[in-house]
């Protein structure tokens, strides 16, 4: 006879979602997150950042090289593939990490970097931006913005890039300083023009939250498990505490001015169907398309936010990266 399990279950999924949930993020997560306690709401303390902000990540895959490059707050994890660079130099791929900007690190998301630099035959850098509570808004931005410049700059002298195929992206909050690294190239003087970029499950509109009927997805996934509403708030008023910040759009992208928006690059979007963050991601692929700007949005069904970062576990993450690189090669041309 099996032993009764005793842990204590912190996070049950809620039986409005059970049955619209792939079966195989349901097993998982009964089996391995249900007894961990959401970040939110426990005591704040930064050693939660040892671990992975997601569990079910695969290993990273060999690459060229890999090596660190300081900034002047952060530091960047530069991929280089394995083999002989074209002859005007490899694409870049200027990436930061998901964890709502209080969690996550340079060594998070190793596993998706080594799979665009491998997959896309890109140089990947990877920046690891400060994070709050300690470093609020705008601190973030300000690294994701020196990154940029810094590859701008030096890219090409030391990391043998063609600077003429730039794209950035990110995920979730990643996503978020993705998007507004895209809109302040755009109306750099003179632009910094990026080719491409790739937004996964991003946090566009940080005005959103559970008291509005802004984007249906809120209140449709409110019992969704891993981002419920209360830890997206959580995680928003950790970085940006003051409400007049969320409609600057250094903060909200989708703020952005039409200027941003008419010069803004070729986007690929994926966003998770059972996500509170599923609408926003829409609707910012609509307001690109509204500028003439080419969008593809990719809607992966009965999944919730986290499924990037749980690739080693579930086919549906396998499949997001593997869509993902697909994408960035595609825009490349490396395919």
């Amino acid at each position: 006879m099996a032993a009764l399990d005793t842990r204590t279950v912190y996070q049950p999924i809620h039986p409005d979602l059970l049955p619209k949930l792939l079966p195989e993020y349901v097993e998982f997560h009964n089996r391995v997150t249900a007894f961990a306690p959401a970040v939110h709401t426990i005591p704040w303390d930064p050693s939660c950042r040892k671990g992975p902000p997601v569990i079910g990540g695969s290993e990273p895959l060999p690459v060229g090289s890999v090596r660190d490059i300081p900034l002047t707050h952060c530091s960047m994890r530069i991929f280089t593939p394995e083999g002989q660079p074209p002859a005007e130099g490899w694409p870049v791929f200027l990436f930061f990490h998901g964890g709502g900007w209080v969690l996550g690190n340079i060594n998070t998301e190793n596993a998706f970097s080594s799979n665009m630099c491998t997959r896309a035959k890109c140089v990947v850098v990877s920046v690891d931006y400060r994070l709050a509570p300690e470093e609020k808004y705008p601190k973030a931005v300000e690294d994701a913005e020196e990154a940029l410049y810094w590859v701008r700059d030096h890219g090409k002298a030391e990391l043998n890039v063609n600077l003429s195929k730039l794209a950035v992206g990110g995920s979730s909050s990643g996503g978020n300083l993705a998007a507004i690294v895209a809109h302040k190239a755009a109306l750099a003087s003179p632009p910094i023009p990026i080719f491409f970029q790739l937004l996964v499950v991003p946090v566009v509109d940080n005005t959103a939250d559970p008291s509005t009927d802004k984007y249906k997805s809120w209140v449709e996934n409110a019992n969704t498990p891993s981002l419920s509403p209360a830890k997206m708030v959580w995680y928003k008023q950790n970085y940006s505490p003051n409400p007049e910040d969320w409609t600057k759009w250094d903060n909200s992208p989708i703020f952005a001015p039409d200027e941003a928006f008419k010069h803004a690059p070729p986007t690929w979007i994926c966003v998770a169907e059972l996500d509170i963050l599923r609408d926003e991601g829409i609707a910012y692929g609509e307001k690109l398309k509204s500028f003439g700007v080419p969008v593809e949005t990719v809607v992966y069904k009965g999944a919730p936010h986290p499924i990037m970062a749980m690739d080693g576990v579930l086919k549906v993450g396998k499949q997001l990266v593997s869509d993902a690189a697909e994408a960035l090669a595609k825009a490349f041309g490396t395919s």
